[in-house]
């Protein structure tokens, strides 16, 4: 027992260890000072994210990076810059918050977070992930494997026959061909030896460049009274679906900043998802396809402080939302973008999630079961890790115009995320670890749309917010305005 327990600090200790050194890491890539990473506290038990890969390190360093970020930017507008408020990383907000899509309740009443297509299957040689959870990309992988569209399970043991008659990479090319996604189960040494591995390894984690030469912009004195907001008075123009992007912007909202979701009346939001990463931002519809709304999407743009992408590369870029049009029409703004496979390489523009990141890159066959099931982290982590990373960028970004003037542009992706996972060292804690006791960073608000259990925000800082001023609110309710 003794030697059990030894085993267990051992772990934690090591975890906390890698945790700091990771943080490290992210934040001079962010351009922060070095000794800022001194005023964090790490709290809490560790070990609560059992993975054979350092997944509580990534957590605690990408949500302690948003948190220091958030501190510097408070000293920059309360003047205080020599004495920055302190950070603080609780191990067990962080665990419950990077799986706050499985502590979602509405009105009592649990989500299930995959539809019943989106899992792994036996191909003829080796594994495929699917990824359905959207009804149009569910049609797509069926009309690409010739499975009739039936509903629900119906379809599973034709799509199941389907898969296993062919080897995984014919499938996953004929699904992305169609617009679907699927990916083939790799070792990392297959994913290094992948043109699009290698190119993956040749990026940083991350990029926070400045750009052009517009005037420093001041982002004035904080409110007085209540918790401290350091990105009040900020706009940030959210283009982002799924959960890295929005957790990044819910970050936002939880620091004062006006964030604005602007989504297409075409593309509907799962209803749960948005109930997760809805928290501290209003949602309302443009149809960019029509001129008045594109019109109304470019007044928005003149009063932005940042904007956030999260959509494939390239996709936005004929209605004029590529980084250089915006920072060309809009010198000092912050364009912040978030993409599956990261910026270059062959699969630069393709479609991608979070499961298909970890079945691409190596992950899942790290996890595999001992009969070779390709396994999964215990939850998104590349997800919520670029999320966190992302809103440390804006933060950095705003502190950065302030100080020197010039644009921003940061590029981030899930694919960069896992190889920095996947850089950390292997044999992580396993399931004998401590348990995660999720209650004390949950809480509950009365809603329009009904009482929602949700996981507290895991970003702290000294006087600041412990929660969202803004609770969810419906999809598409809000006018495309600033407050």
């Amino acid at each position: 027992m003794a030697q059990r327990e030894q085993t267990q600090a051992g772990t934690a200790a090591g975890e906390r260890a890698q945790a700091r050194a990771m943080l490290g890491h992210a934040w001079a890539l962010l351009g922060g000072d070095p000794s800022a990473v001194r005023r964090v506290r790490w709290t809490g038990p560790e070990g609560l994210l059992p993975a054979a890969l350092p997944l509580g390190a990534l957590a605690g360093a990408s949500v302690g990076a948003a948190a220091l970020a958030a501190a510097e930017l408070a000293a920059v507008r309360t003047g205080h810059r020599s004495a920055p408020p302190w950070a603080t990383v609780d191990a067990a907000a962080v665990a419950t918050a990077f799986g706050s899509e499985r502590h979602l309740r509405v009105d009592g009443a649990a989500w299930d977070t995959w539809a019943p297509l989106s899992r792994f299957w036996p191909a003829a040689d080796g594994w495929v992930r699917t990824h359905a959870n959207y009804p149009h990309h569910r049609e797509r992988l069926l009309a690409a494997l010739g499975v009739p569209d039936s509903a629900g399970e119906e379809a599973a043991p034709a799509l199941a026959a389907a898969v296993a008659a062919q080897p995984a990479e014919e499938t996953a090319a004929r699904v992305t061909a169609a617009g679907g996604l699927a990916v083939s189960v790799r070792s990392p040494q297959e994913w290094a030896r992948h043109p699009q591995g290698a190119a993956v390894a040749a990026l940083p984690l991350l990029r926070l460049d400045r750009v052009g030469d517009a005037p420093p912009a001041a982002p004035g004195a904080l409110p007085p009274g209540g918790p401290l907001l350091p990105a009040a008075g900020m706009r940030v123009l959210d283009l982002t679906r799924v959960i890295a992007g929005p957790v990044g912007t819910r970050t936002l909202g939880l620091l004062g900043a006006d964030v604005l979701r602007i989504d297409s009346p075409r593309l509907p939001e799962i209803r749960e998802q948005h109930l997760d990463t809805g928290f501290g931002k209003r949602s309302a519809l443009l149809d960019l396809e029509h001129r008045a709304d594109r019109e109304r999407l470019e007044e928005l743009l003149a009063g932005a402080d940042a904007v956030v992408t999260g959509y494939r590369p390239g996709a936005l870029d004929r209605h004029g939302l590529s980084p250089a049009a915006l920072l060309e029409r809009h010198p000092g703004l912050t364009v912040a973008t978030v993409s599956a496979w990261g910026p270059d390489g062959p699969w630069a523009a393709r479609r991608g999630f979070d499961s298909l990141v970890q079945t691409a890159s190596g992950v899942a066959r790290l996890l595999a079961a001992p009969d070779g099931t390709p396994g999964a982290l215990p939850v998104q982590g590349l997800d919520h890790g670029t999320g966190y990373l992302l809103a440390a960028a804006v933060l950095r970004a705003q502190a950065g115009k302030a100080a020197d003037g010039g644009g921003r542009i940061a590029r981030l992706s899930l694919a960069q995320t896992a190889a920095w996972l996947l850089r950390g060292p292997h044999g992580g804690p396993g399931p004998g670890g401590p348990a995660l006791d999720p209650a004390p960073h949950l809480a509950e608000a009365a809603t329009d749309l009904g009482r929602i259990r949700y996981a507290l925000p895991p970003v702290a800082l000294d006087g600041g917010p412990r929660d969202w001023a803004q609770p969810v609110t419906a999809w598409g309710s809000a006018a495309p305005g600033w407050r």
